[in-house]
């Protein structure tokens, strides 16, 4: 390979396989979220290392893995990046923010709960910009804000979610939601308040995809109290979870963002203990902040979660009830 020149040049595009590569672990991960082959991801990378002159991967058992170098590449992309996205920004600004796109990628209960109370005096407020919300959770998500697919993520602090370390993004905490029972009114606990998850080891439970942050809770907070669920129904779409719990098929944990489901056969009651919760954050990629119409639609949100909810993440204080479906 030729030594490092003093004048060589990247491709932008290939390091952002690279940065995807270094986040999926696996040439087969990464070509399924570029929608390349791993032919193609693997000529990317070849390509790169010609360019820059240093080895970027190399052979481990069946697959591989980043080189030394590749790691030193890596925290520069970063910094490139950023700066990238802050020259769009500014060619963004000179526009003083009155026309322009956002769409925003968000998972389901934050699109029911938080969204329309953010939006609605956003698009009355700038009725030249175009918001387009779509559906999707980490760590898709976060592709999808990489390759620019999004421009801003809602999304769940837990394990698919990318750190608060993560340079690659500028993060806005938003809000803390607390999850609740979801129990048929004819359930033996229905008129009871402060429930011992564990009381609860011997019901069916209504879960969804153990990928999902809400999926990932219920399970997570099981274990901890001793017992794994009985799950018997797999569902994620909370309307049609309220009708199976209201048909007495099974209990729930339920986030207040999508409350109230208005099911009268449905009741809800809290967990004994420390409320079960979730963080809720906004995040861009490092250096779009200064986008006038981003930097609008982030102090919208942060605005309409302060409604939804007194009690910020980064308060002391427990949370309380939420109130964004009333």
């Amino acid at each position: 390979m030729e030594p490092v020149s003093n004048s060589f040049t990247v491709d932008l595009r290939r390091l952002g396989v690279l940065r995807e590569l270094a986040r999926r672990g696996s040439l087969a991960r990464t070509a399924a979220a570029l929608h390349l082959t791993p032919s193609a991801v693997s000529q990317q990378l070849t390509a790169l290392s010609r360019e820059v002159g240093v080895p970027l991967i190399e052979r481990a058992g069946r697959g591989v893995r980043l080189t030394g170098q590749a790691r030193v590449l890596l925290e520069h992309a970063d910094v490139m990046a950023a700066q990238w996205e802050e020259a769009r920004a500014a060619l963004s600004a000179w526009q003083e923010g009155r026309r322009g796109e956002v769409t925003v990628g968000a998972f389901s209960s934050a699109i029911t709960g938080l969204l329309p109370h953010a939006l609605r005096p956003l698009t009355e407020q700038h009725p030249d910009v175009r918001i387009t919300v779509v559906e999707a959770e980490p760590p898709d998500l976060f592709t999808r804000l990489d390759a620019g697919e999004v421009d801003l993520a809602i999304a769940v602090d837990f394990a698919a979610a990318p750190p608060h370390t993560d340079r690659r993004y500028t993060r806005v905490d938003l809000l803390v939601d607390t999850l609740d029972l979801a129990l048929p009114a004819a359930h033996r606990l229905a008129r009871e308040q402060d429930i011992p998850l564990r009381d609860l080891a011997g019901d069916t439970w209504i879960v969804g995809d153990p990928r999902s942050c809400c999926g990932a809770i219920t399970r997570s907070l099981c274990a901890a109290n001793g017992f794994t669920p009985d799950i018997r129904h797999a569902v994620n779409d909370w309307q049609s979870l309220a009708a199976l719990v209201e048909a007495g098929l099974g209990v729930a944990l339920v986030p207040r963002l999508v409350q109230p489901l208005h099911r009268p056969g449905l009741v809800l009651r809290s967990p004994a203990g420390p409320p079960p919760t979730r963080h809720v954050f906004a995040a861009v990629r490092a250096g779009s902040d200064g986008d006038p119409i981003l930097s609008a639609v982030l102090e919208q949100l942060r605005a309409t979660a302060a409604r939804i909810n007194p009690y910020p993440p980064s308060s002391r204080t427990s949370p309380q009830p939420l109130r964004a479906s009333r």
